[in-house]
């Protein structure tokens, strides 16, 4: 298992991540917010119903389509020259900086090191009748995996057929998939803790809800 406490270190260095906003389809852009100390929001609402900050919209034949934030954070950078101008589908516009939450690292550092078993096509997934009996009863981390064990069922175009488990020995620690949803092929499904790991796992989870200082 790789380093934890360093991999949390890691985080505490450089607690955002920064992702590119592009232009979704051809057309003539008009900027909505500028760069520097700017915030915007993300979606809001029981159902995300309520759109995040309009960050620009892009006008095709006479229909103006807008670009809302998908995230809480900071714009970073606007590229402006490109205002007023047609760009491309796929042109970058702008760059936002998202500051992680706890949960957001605490789920980032156990996808790390903990295995986690993907879904090998995209389909529904359900566990087998014993296990989800048992993960409804006593939750998911009573449930000791091994290499081979029967543990899905995967549903697809009205078919459904067993998966089996394949990977190291171990406690699942958490669930990624929920019944009414499609599962993409290569998300993950599940992660595995060997059961000799899980204190220390515990641990830093511990330590990042007690230490972790979220910015506004």
């Amino acid at each position: 298992m790789k380093d934890v406490k360093a991999i949390l270190e890691q985080f505490k260095a450089s607690p955002y991540e920064e992702a590119v906003v592009c232009a979704p389809h051809c057309g003539v852009v008009s900027f909505k917010t500028t760069a520097g100390e700017t915030r915007v929001l993300g979606p809001s609402g029981t159902w995300r119903e309520k759109p995040g900050t309009l960050l620009a919209t892009v006008t095709r034949e006479r229909n103006a389509k807008p670009i809302h934030c998908q995230r809480k954070g900071q714009v970073r950078e606007v590229h402006s020259h490109l205002d007023g101008r047609f760009v491309e589908a796929g042109t970058p516009l702008l760059v936002l900086r998202h500051f992680l939450t706890k949960e957001e690292v605490t789920q980032a550092i156990l996808k790390q090191v903990l295995h986690l078993f993907e879904a090998p096509e995209r389909a529904k997934y359900y566990f087998a009748p014993d296990v989800d009996k048992k993960v409804k009863v006593s939750g998911c981390r009573s449930i000791r995996v091994k290499d081979g064990m029967d543990l899905f069922i995967v549903s697809r175009m009205k078919r459904e057929k067993p998966l089996n488990y394949s990977g190291p020995e171990g406690i699942i620690y958490d669930v990624y998939f929920s019944h009414d949803q499609n599962v993409d092929a290569g998300a993950p499904l599940i992660s595995v803790c060997p059961e000799d790991q899980m204190g220390v796992i515990q641990d830093v989870v511990n330590r990042v809800q007690s230490d972790w200082e979220e910015q506004e």
